[in-house]
């Protein structure tokens, strides 16, 4: 049976890891433009999942959305799916061990809350890996660009934000998810049967003695 305090825990950390996943699906910080060189640099571009912007040295800010999906690299489309269905994959699982937790009376059956939460807890793993992969994949190809003798130093980008927040949400979610299958185990005898003992008088045939 999963305790209640580890399960409260799991709850916070899956709130924070699903704050992490939003950031990294809508801010546009994934990859920023890098200051190398000698030239001198009067804005910063910035690209996330969805748009790209250009920060001015005098701090204004001008985004734009990508014109087509067809023209997006194949790491930046399978960031949008993952990075979508992990944060669907976080609120399905938050809400199945918010009913089948100890702390709640959704679910009356003590038998079946320890299985409820082991379906979080696998959610859970699944949502941190699924937003594990996106920026570490993005990560990769930002390190190889960046160490291209061919790409031109004005073209080359640096990791943004949004990839360190994204470590960090999927190993929360890992450490929830975790957490949540060394737990949540049925009770021990909970699926036995029960121990019936008979006296020796009951079941002994009854004797006439003459």
């Amino acid at each position: 049976m999963g305790s209640a305090a580890v399960q409260i825990v799991c709850v916070a950390l899956g709130v924070l890891s699903l704050i992490g996943v939003i950031v990294c699906c809508v801010v546009p910080r994934w990859k920023v433009s890098s200051f190398i060189g000698s030239n001198i640099v009067t804005a910063q571009v910035s690209d996330g999942l969805w748009m790209s912007c250009v920060v001015q040295s005098t701090g204004q800010q001008q985004c734009k959305s990508y014109d087509s999906i067809l023209v997006l690299p194949s790491d930046l489309q399978a960031a949008r799916a993952m990075t979508i269905i992990s944060c669907m994959f976080c609120c399905l699982s938050l809400l199945i061990l918010f009913c089948g937790a100890d702390f709640t009376t959704c679910v009356e059956n003590e038998d079946a809350k320890p299985k409820i939460s082991l379906v979080a807890g696998v959610g859970l793993l699944l949502a941190g890996l699924l937003i594990i992969i996106p920026v570490s994949w993005s990560a990769n190809t930002v390190v190889q660009n960046f160490n291209n003798p061919l790409v031109a130093s004005s073209q080359k980008m640096e990791l943004g934000e949004c990839i360190f927040v994204g470590w960090g949400a999927g190993v929360l979610l890992l450490l929830a998810g975790g957490l949540l299958c060394c737990f949540s185990r049925p009770r021990s005898g909970s699926s036995g049967g029960t121990a019936k003992y008979y006296s020796n008088s009951a079941s002994a045939p009854s004797k006439n003695y003459v």
